[in-house]
């Protein structure tokens, strides 16, 4: 097995490669002047069984053609298997027709994805394990709740209470619990499907005095997590953080999170950026020896 990190996920690839004991490809990379991409793999892959690591973050469409020109680099030159691991998967909410006239975006991909050659798919707490379903190969999940929940547990932070945004993030904080020993809960949220606007159902929570860690797969705008973050400040809470696997952080989120209150944000490497203090080279390194 050998590994080919993606311009995305350049360190992420090198730390799984480090922990398995394989070889990585190195790869010649860059974009022209009218924006297209070059890729060419500086190494041998023939009749190797290859993991590509990228992730699909923002900018979503340049990284999955990335992808897809870097798995067929691989698989013209030899490579017998391609894996991608797509720690951030692109499009994986937009699973479903909720209007009439809409695409079912994720399955779009999952097609491409088929067509250029890749055999098997690895990511990180999709938004909705049925979308894995729209996959015409193999695809898991793996999430990395608990790894975010060690390192708040390391910094003293053991009987705090893990908070959802919302009712479908309930299995979040559930994960949570198991290694945080606290209570948990969530606030009911509803999202307009016209203008994306969050308002969120007031109802008491026993957080008075407590440390409060909000748990979230995803930070886009931060705006959910801002509004949850208040609430539980209204609610008496001594102290708030906040975790999320894939932190996209777009625009001001940052701020906006920070200025509700949170004292600090975590997130992981599925989305490199200066809060990504969780690594999941661990978690797909194993996930990679159990396909």
């Amino acid at each position: 097995m050998k590994i080919i990190s993606g311009p995305a996920s350049v360190g992420l690839g090198e730390k799984i490669a480090e922990i398995l004991g394989i070889k990585t490809v190195p790869l010649v990379f860059k974009t022209y002047p009218d924006g297209e991409f070059y890729v060419r793999l500086d190494g041998e892959v023939g009749n190797e069984e290859v993991v590509v690591v990228q992730t699909t973050s923002p900018p979503q469409d340049a990284r999955l053609m990335q992808l897809m020109l870097i798995v067929d680099a691989a698989k013209r030159h030899g490579a017998k298997k391609v894996t991608a691991v797509v720690p951030y998967l692109a499009y994986a909410r937009q699973d479903r027709a909720f209007l009439e006239g809409e695409a079912v975006s994720i399955e779009a991909i999952a097609h491409m994805l088929k067509a250029v050659g890749i055999s098997n798919l690895i990511t990180v707490n999709v938004h909705q394990q049925r979308v894995l379903g729209k996959f015409p190969f193999p695809a898991k999940t793996v999430s990395a709740v608990p790894l975010l929940a060690e390192y708040f547990k390391r910094k003293g932070l053991e009987k705090a209470f893990a908070l959802a945004p919302d009712d479908g993030a309930l299995w979040l904080v559930e994960e949570a619990k198991m290694i945080l020993g606290g209570e948990y809960g969530f606030i009911e949220k509803h999202r307009d499907p016209h203008t994306g606007q969050i308002s969120m159902e007031k109802k008491r929570l026993d957080v008075k005095g407590k440390v409060v860690i909000i748990f979230d797969d995803v930070i886009s705008t931060g705006g959910t997590i801002a509004l949850a973050a208040n609430y539980a400040s209204e609610c008496g809470a001594s102290k708030i953080y906040a975790g999320c696997v894939h932190p996209l952080l777009i625009g001001d989120a940052e701020k906006k999170i920070l200025d509700a209150g949170v004292e600090e944000i975590v997130g992981t490497d599925t989305v490199p950026s200066h809060v990504s203090k969780v690594t999941v080279a661990p978690l797909i390194s194993k996930a990679l020896k159990e396909f």
